[in-house]
């Protein structure tokens, strides 16, 4: 792999490291990329006299500014959770000088141990070999236990009063992703506005039934098994919850949403295409009451969050068809994410008449 910084960029690193992250050590600056490329960098830094390595995190050379933008979210809520029960990697400095390294990034923790990761061929999460059986299963329940920290945290007092909009928060969901989806034909001319099944029954389900139930939390806003890092061995445990970019202050319902409804159910609506073996893992209805018992909360409307977390995930993932249709993208990805689209829409229809 290429090296991660030119030798300019390196020599102003290695003197903002000096002068701000004394947990890195002393001695020469090692660098050693992890990732790159249209995602966020990572790259390993180390010295030759330092205790530990640590990740440097930022936003691609030539990314939308909203990239950058996120490297700072990202930032603000590590320093924030620290000394708190949400898992998550150590947060030691954040630098908003483009001067360094032509952007804003910020250093943490190398976490010890590994994420699940979800194929682009068959669509299905892998696991770490030494995770069967019950320990795979219970993998499931320490998915949930990262949702209940992030629900209990006191977010005002740790600082983030301001990350987020919560007043209104499912109020303004509909329009919220409306207004998404209908920014993709300005955003990638030639791309044309689809009328698309169950859209519009969803969006007037969701606005005719927003319940009362929920209370402001933190939130991921894109919790999945290959956006935490589980501890190597059994039992099985969250070591931290990674790629913060999407947290905000929101319904942390909406999380719990997101990870149980691809969970088997007893009665009712089966998830059609979830991305895990569902007959390892737990029910849907033991994974959400366990989060009621866990969090003090009421529980009984998690239907509304599950038909809102697909209607949401369509219309993000809809502007994957959109570079498709425009050439940015293959037109076999196109065809993989409009099914992804209209299974989304689908399931959320099923679940609102069910609930109807």
């Amino acid at each position: 792999m290429s090296a991660p910084f030119q030798p300019e960029e390196r020599e102003r690193l290695d003197a903002w490291l000096q002068a701000n992250i004394p947990a890195l050590g002393e001695g020469v600056l090692k660098t050693e990329s992890v990732s790159g490329g249209t995602s966020n960098i990572v790259v390993r830094l180390a010295r030759e006299n330092g205790l530990r390595p640590l990740i440097l995190r930022k936003a691609p050379d030539r990314a939308p500014p909203a990239s950058e933008k996120a490297i700072q979210r990202e930032a603000t809520v590590l320093k924030a959770l620290t000394g708190s029960r949400v898992p998550h990697p150590g947060f030691h400095g954040f630098c908003d000088d483009n001067a360094i390294l032509g952007g804003p990034f910020y250093v943490m923790d190398q976490v010890d141990g590994w994420a699940a990761d979800l194929s682009p061929v068959t669509d299905q999460m892998s696991y770490k070999p030494d995770f069967t059986g019950p320990d795979l299963h219970y993998l499931g329940y320490a998915m949930i236990d990262g949702i209940v920290e992030m629900a209990n945290l006191d977010y005002l007092a740790a600082g983030l009063e301001t990350f987020g909009k919560p007043d209104r928060f499912l109020e303004r969901q509909v329009e919220r992703w409306r207004g998404q989806l209908d920014s993709y034909p300005q955003r990638y001319p030639g791309y044309e506005k689809r009328d698309l099944p169950g859209l519009a029954y969803v969006s007037d389900w969701l606005n005719a039934n927003i319940p009362g139930t929920g209370r402001p939390g933190l939130m991921h806003g894109d919790y999945a098994m290959n956006n935490v890092m589980f501890a190597n061995r059994p039992p099985a445990r969250l070591a931290a919850i990674i790629d913060w970019e999407t947290a905000t202050i929101g319904d942390p319902m909406l999380d719990l949403a997101a990870y149980a409804g691809q969970l088997r159910r007893r009665d009712g609506v089966q998830p059609a295409r979830p991305y895990l073996d569902t007959a390892l893992f737990p029910y849907f209805e033991d994974a959400v009451d366990y989060f009621g018992e866990k969090t003090g909360r009421d529980v009984s409307a998690i239907d509304y969050y599950l038909v809102l977390q697909k209607f949401r995930m369509a219309c993000i993932i809809e502007y994957k068809v959109a570079e498709a249709a425009v050439g940015i993208a293959p037109p076999e990805k196109g065809k993989r994410f409009d099914n992804f689209v209209r299974v989304l829409l689908g399931e959320a229809e099923a679940l609102a008449r069910a609930a109807a």
